[in-house]
């Protein structure tokens, strides 16, 4: 009473403040404070110095926006520039498209507040933001219903073809540990089925030239060739612009031993298909010129074999059992040129991907060693030279991590 504060009965995180005759409302999580209106007021609670403003004086979806939106978007709604948000106030939203986002969040830019805001609350949240413009304006980009949003480039290494925001950085982690199966054998616990054995761990890093153009490179180790992989992306068609399916084409060259020797050329075609915005299938036909087998390496020795042209068409899928959390799953035939590259059966992985703000991570199994693009159909059967390695029982355990630093 003495320090002249209240509190919020309608947020946990608002509390009031009034000094010389004003007062202000202080909002703890996003770190806002705005001056209110003391002509409404909520009928005074006991333990409280003072009635303290409704909401925010304006309606109860101004009280969530400001607790749980402001951080990102601003506390007026006009978005942030170092965070990228857009001006709500400029550009508006159907309120049916605010609560799909709210609902869903936007992968790799905004979290899904699905389960922590009640759906009465996001309705309330969607019909102030949608009321922030002028009417008639035009409205912003945002996720168009039924159409789903990959949280990775990759499913396990089958590319999705997402799309990278102009400007954007992000690096791509891959963990893969193929020298042993991850349920077959002795003493598999003993080892964390595989984890606590040696692995080849890939680095690559893209970036946004425009919405639609990316580039990037990646870089396997040493015991699968030490390939340097250059690639550029370029989206065709998207369903976001009602085109009736995704369409990314990709175009790569990889030398191994750091691009010094056996270059593969690469051409992809990407295309995906919603099936709704829980679901997504993928095709991936892929023509590798001067391809070659997938067998292990040393530091002092990376093995010559001659190029073989090849072609594989990759399959795939990602389902959302959770807004932010989904199952994948993939399979690799190659149809032209297997036999020379000791490929008999096809490369197939599935796994679980958790989607984070910003963050993507996929943990699974797999019978194929390699995540460049002319490796990804190989398998551990040449990898080990073993005729054995690249069935079901045999499949090994891996990880992709997806981080956008920018």
């Amino acid at each position: 009473r003495s320090l002249k504060l209240s509190f919020s009965d309608s947020s946990s995180s608002v509390l009031f403040l009034e000094q010389n005759g004003r007062r202000y409302q202080i909002d703890v999580a996003s770190r806002t404070i705005t001056e209110v209106s003391s002509a409404r007021v909520d009928p005074p609670v006991a333990g409280n110095a003072f009635a303290p403003p409704q909401a925010t004086a304006q309606s109860p979806g101004a009280a969530l926006f400001q607790s749980n939106c402001a951080r990102c978007h601003g506390p007026d709604g006009k978005g942030i520039a170092s965070v990228g948000t857009p001006d709500f106030t400029a550009a508006g939203e159907s309120q049916a498209k605010v609560v799909q986002t709210v609902h869903m969040g936007r992968p790799g830019k905004m979290p899904s507040f699905s389960g922590q805001l009640t759906d009465a609350q996001i309705d309330e949240i969607a019909q102030f933001v949608s009321g922030l413009a002028p009417q008639g304006s035009t409205a912003v980009k945002d996720l168009k219903p039924g159409v789903y949003k990959p949280g990775d480039d990759v499913l396990f290494s089958l590319p999705t073809g997402r799309p990278v925001d102009k400007g954007a950085w992000l690096v791509n982690f891959s963990h893969r540990f193929p020298y042993d199966p991850a349920f077959v054998g002795a003493n598999r616990g003993g080892v964390l089925f595989g984890l606590d054995e040696s692995a080849l761990p890939s680095f690559g890093l893209r970036y946004g030239v425009t919405d639609k153009l990316s580039v990037d490179i990646m870089r396997s180790p040493t015991f699968i060739g030490r390939p340097i992989q250059l690639q550029t992306a370029y989206n065709l068609l998207s369903e976001q612009n009602s085109a009736p399916f995704n369409l990314t084409a990709r175009v790569s060259v990889e030398g191994q031993n750091d691009f010094r020797k056996n270059y593969t050329e690469d051409v992809e075609g990407i295309f995906s298909r919603s099936i709704t915005h829980r679901a997504q299938f993928y095709a991936v036909p892929t023509i590798s010129f001067n391809d070659r087998r997938v067998v292990q390496g040393s530091p002092n020795k990376i093995p010559n074999f001659p190029g073989i042209n090849a072609f594989s068409i990759g399959f795939g899928g990602a389902l959302d059992i959770r807004p932010t959390v989904a199952l994948v799953a993939e399979v690799t035939p190659t149809l032209i040129g297997g036999t020379q590259l000791g490929i008999h059966r096809a490369a197939f992985a599935f796994g679980i991907q958790k989607k984070i703000y910003r963050h993507a991570f996929t943990f699974g199994v797999t019978n194929s060693p390699g995540v460049t693009v002319s490796q990804r159909a190989g398998t551990d059967a040449t990898f080990l030279n073993s005729p054995g390695a690249d069935v079901f029982k045999e499949m090994f355990l891996g990880f992709d991590l997806t981080r956008q630093i920018h």
